[in-house]
């Protein structure tokens, strides 16, 4: 019998944010798979649990995620870990999620510590829609092209960030967004947890004269303006390109055939014999 993959988000900073449940299951499973060991240990001593550690990573998830997904139908129980909070949010967390829906293995999603949810509810900004962007690209042009991309994007936006590209994408932002309402939190559940709510241009101006330090999310306000018409770019397309192009742009194949479908006044069948091969 198969094995079943729990994941278990853990504190993002004060240890009293674990839940019952996710301690019962770290001391019934038979293997932890963390994103760092050395970390994870200090956790799982605190409230003494003693179980086999392995660990599961970025760096090795393409050779390490199928020798987890072996043993979880040879019928071991795996919980997955990361250092902080809910395992894939920005994490190689969901790698192996998708190798098990893919194998037909059971799986079980704990509920508990996110550190985004924190920030978005604290940070006083429309919180009702919003549109998660994790961690911006490194390249500094990358960055410009995906922010220039979501400029009018009307949702609350949330973005992490590490302290020494900060100052770097908080100017970036400033230059493709405008000076909108900003939210910049850190070493949230910590002892000195702290929000900073403001403008993107005051905020820059704190951090020319203070060095950023930890790990931040920044909650961006939406933009209330309204961007260029998207169909005037497709009008040169044929049905092909443009079910490729909404692709890109992140509908599944099935939402960007009937949105073509729709537009161009064709029948669903017809625009799904031209994308067969996609």
């Amino acid at each position: 019998m198969a094995g079943k993959l729990f994941v278990c988000p853990t504190p993002i900073g004060n240890l009293e944010d674990i839940t019952y449940r996710t301690l019962r299951v770290l001391n019934e499973v038979d293997l932890i798979a963390a994103e760092d060991t050395r970390h994870t240990i200090k956790l799982l001593n605190h409230f003494e649990i003693n179980k086999p550690l392995t660990s599961y990573h970025e760096h090795n998830k393409q050779t390490k995620g199928p020798i987890l997904v072996e043993k979880l139908l040879e019928g071991t129980n795996i919980a997955l870990v990361s250092d902080a909070g809910m395992p894939g949010i920005s994490d190689p967390g969901q790698d192996l999620v998708a190798l098990c829906v893919e194998q037909g293995i059971d799986l079980e999603v704990l509920p508990g510590a996110s550190a985004f949810v924190v920030a978005l509810v604290g940070s006083g900004l429309p919180s009702w829609k919003f549109a998660f962007e994790g961690f911006l690209d490194r390249d500094r042009k990358n960055k410009k092209k995906r922010l220039e991309e979501i400029k009018y994007e009307q949702r609350t936006l949330i973005i992490y960030e590490s302290p020494h590209r900060l100052k770097d994408t908080l100017k970036v932002m400033e230059d493709i967004l405008g000076d909108r309402k900003i939210a910049v939190c850190r070493e949230l559940t910590k002892k000195h947890e702290e929000y900073m709510r403001s403008e993107i241009s005051q905020i820059r101006a704190y951090y020319d004269e203070n060095d950023p330090r930890g790990e931040y999310i920044l909650i961006v306000d939406g933009s209330n303006e309204t961007g260029p018409d998207k169909e005037d770019s497709y009008d040169g397309l044929d049905e092909r390109a443009y079910v490729i192009k909404l692709m890109e742009e992140g509908l599944t194949k099935k939402d960007a055939i009937k949105k073509v479908a729709k537009d161009r006044k064709l029948k669903k069948d017809l625009v799904y014999k031209e994308v067969l091969d996609l």
